[in-house]
């Protein structure tokens, strides 16, 4: 266990399984005292359990990240909790429906966008001011490898991970002279629940074979370049996007 996060709070959303777990779990080794934020309050205590009986220090909370007054309480709870934020993780989406732009119901595309994409602006809103207080910090906020590709019958995720970046890349100007770095990054397809329960087997080969490496990716795998640009090691890095996708895009 290294203490690379000795000191640190961070928060991960969407901390309950897959991707944002693997971050969780990781931080915890690296001496992060870790909020693990989900909307499935069981999950998000299972793996605060977990990471506290592995000597970690993590605490639970329940959020809906799509509401701005839940996302101030999840802050505040962090905050209050460990006296201060240091880092954060904004990894809570879902995929929505699989159809085409006009067959989508507008109440389909506003869900979509505001857990994919508002919800990271209510994150980062009331998280940088605390960051500022703590004398910096570092945000990764968990876009897709389709924040720069298209994706067929994806319309509302595809926007929300492009809108994303933007936003990472503004971020990143604004706040970088005052301490706070922001990166966005880009999986591939991983191995996660939201996959397993969304795709049917078909489907998943068919994504395997969108990877050159052959295979889809796994959490832990994008959890080691989250926590390197979370850490002092990635000093120079920030507005920008960066891809863990097995050689997806360079096709």
């Amino acid at each position: 266990m290294s203490n690379e996060f000795q000191g640190k709070t961070v928060l991960v959303t969407g901390a309950g399984s897959g991707i944002g777990e693997a971050c969780a779990v990781q931080l915890a080794e690296a001496g992060a005292n870790v909020i693990v934020a989900d909307m499935n309050e069981a999950e998000a205590v299972r793996v605060a359990s977990a990471i506290r009986a592995s000597n970690g220090a993590a605490k639970a909370f329940k959020v809906d990240v799509s509401d701005p007054v839940a996302v101030k309480a999840m802050i505040d709870f962090s905050v209050a909790t460990y006296g201060g934020l240091h880092g954060a993780v904004n990894n809570a989406g879902i995929g929505g429906p699989l159809k085409p732009l006009a067959d989508y119901e507008i109440e389909e595309w506003k869900h979509v966008l505001d857990v994919d994409l508002n919800s990271v602006f209510y994150c980062m809103k009331y998280e940088i001011p605390e960051m500022l207080k703590a004398g910096g910090g570092a945000i990764v906020n968990m876009s897709s490898i389709l924040g720069t590709n298209g994706f067929a019958n994806a319309p509302a995720y595809v926007a929300s991970k492009h809108a994303m970046v933007g936003m990472t890349k503004n971020a990143g100007i604004e706040y970088s002279a005052q301490g706070i770095r922001v990166n966005a990054v880009g999986p591939g397809f991983i191995k996660t629940p939201l996959i397993d329960n969304s795709l049917d087997a078909a489907t998943q080969e068919f994504l395997v074979g969108k990877h050159p490496i052959g295979r889809l990716g796994r959490p832990e795998e994008v959890a080691n370049l989250v926590l390197f640009l979370l850490s002092d090691k990635a000093s120079f890095i920030t507005g920008s996007y960066h891809l863990v996708d097995g050689a997806y895009a360079a096709q």
